[in-house]
């Protein structure tokens, strides 16, 4: 928490710690949090050779980068020590990922938060970010509320739903399922939805859907970043909760967000084709309703996110082993 020294005119800042700090999401968060006056310490093993996505912020003196691995026991219990609050971001992220090699799945995206749930203090808060596609299969009619019943049917959907119940738990801890993430970070993914049909619109002008039925929500990484941010400064009346993280009115198909796309990128060719499945099965419409009532309202619409998208994908001539 924050200590005011009235006698000295001194305010502690408090330590984060953003485990996988280097990633997607945590290139965007660590801004953000040192924006707002934090300090960040981030534990990374820049598995995917992302080391540039944190450049612009070494100069930043509440900044400090530490190479190492999440299952580190002793590097990890050292790190927490010093934390006020701790964002376990590291993760196998995606089906596809886990299942090429379950064993490192499960003991980055489960045992490592064990670890760090070890090693903490009651006092420290712990801010975890899961995924919504736990609710695994449904109608997509019917709106999955925090009380839904969590049913994963990919090791990664287990894996994280069995991490969110170990912190759950304990005490001094929020979840966050998230949306489907959209938008730019230094650290870009364009395997995610939205930022897979606008860099399919941009570079190739088309697109072969399957499952084009099937419903997502969808939030901005940005928003995300400021959801951490409002988690921190309202803990007191968050903890012990999971929260959905996404917007109600981005509750679409995958047909419908590739025609959403296709209003920026008018010549965007969309066909339908049953070449492939979702291995989490996700078709569901989510409620954010309980992260609004905490105060939290997402910024960024979908549209919003597909301008920025098109701007940034104009600027990638060429890709390393492609020869146009």
């Amino acid at each position: 928490m924050w200590i005011d020294q009235f006698s000295k005119g001194i305010v502690m800042k408090q330590n984060v710690l953003v485990t996988g700090g280097a990633g997607y999401l945590g290139s965007i968060l660590c801004e953000t949090l040192l924006a707002n006056g934090y300090k960040v310490t981030i534990l990374d093993n820049m598995y995917y050779q992302q080391h540039s996505a944190h450049f612009h912020l070494c100069s930043h003196s509440d900044y400090d980068c530490i190479f190492g691995d999440v299952r580190d026991e002793k590097l990890v219990s050292k790190l927490v020590k010093g934390a006020d609050v701790i964002i376990p971001l590291a993760a196998i992220v995606g089906a596809p990922a886990c299942d090429l090699d379950p064993i490192l799945a499960r003991s980055v995206n489960l045992d490592a938060i064990k670890l760090i749930n070890k090693s903490r203090s009651k006092l420290q808060l712990v801010i975890y970010p899961t995924t919504n596609s736990g609710y695994g299969t449904q109608t997509g009619s019917v709106h999955c509320t925090e009380d839904t019943p969590l049913q994963p049917i990919s090791l990664y959907g287990v894996t994280k739903c069995e991490a969110e119940k170990e912190l759950l738990d304990s005490e001094n801890t929020i979840t966050l399922r998230l949306a489907t993430v959209f938008g730019f970070s230094p650290r870009m993914r364009l395997d995610l939805l939205v930022n897979h049909f606008v860099y399919a619109a941009v570079t190739d002008g088309y697109l072969v859907m399957f499952e084009k039925h099937f419903k997502r929500n969808f939030i901005h990484v940005r928003d995300v970043a400021a959801c951490f941010l409002h988690c921190i400064k309202n803990s007191a009346k968050m903890v012990g909760r999971p929260y959905n993280v996404g917007q109600d009115s981005a509750n679409v198909s995958k047909e419908e967000l590739a025609l959403k796309v296709k209003e920026h990128i008018p010549n965007f060719d969309i066909r339908f084709s049953e070449v492939g499945t979702d291995p989490d099965k996700r078709n569901y419409i989510v409620s954010s309703q309980r992260l609004r009532d905490s105060g939290f309202e997402a910024k960024y619409s979908l549209d919003d996110g597909i301008r920025e998208l098109v701007k940034g994908y104009r600027m990638l001539k060429r890709l390393p082993m492609k020869n146009i």
